[in-house]
């Protein structure tokens, strides 16, 4: 994906990071359980926790080639990981719970491609 796409794609999951945490916080908050609600919140912080980093790089780093892993990863992680868990609430179908660790395991890889690339040195210093 270009810089542009990416900057697409992050401003997209951002807006969606807002919403859904507003959405919890003013029209969940009668409508489910406090764990429900809490599972919600923890879908939108997850979500933009990951859309900050992404933003971070995209927007620090002249070549994203080094960095296509931990973007790939971080982006399947969220839309997996907080998609199930909006899902879960939304549906109340916990049985979409079963899904979100596949999407946990995405943004862990991608903190781990981060740790051991450092680790081998392979990005530039600037």
């Amino acid at each position: 994906m270009t810089k542009n796409s990416w900057l697409q794609a992050i401003g997209l999951l951002g807006a969606v990071a807002v919403a859904t945490g507003a959405f919890g916080a003013h029209s969940l908050r009668d409508q489910v359980s406090p764990e429900r609600l809490a599972t919600w919140h923890t879908g939108s912080r997850y979500l933009m926790w990951h859309v900050l980093g992404m933003l971070a790089i995209v927007l620090s780093q002249k070549d994203l080639n080094p960095w296509r892993w931990v973007l790939r990863s971080w982006l399947a992680g969220s839309l997996i990981f907080s998609g199930s868990l909006f899902a879960l609430v939304i549906l109340n179908k916990g049985w979409l719970g079963a899904i979100t660790p596949a999407g946990g395991i995405l943004l862990i890889c991608g903190w781990v491609i981060i740790f051991r690339t450092a680790l081998l040195n392979k990005f530039d210093d600037e």
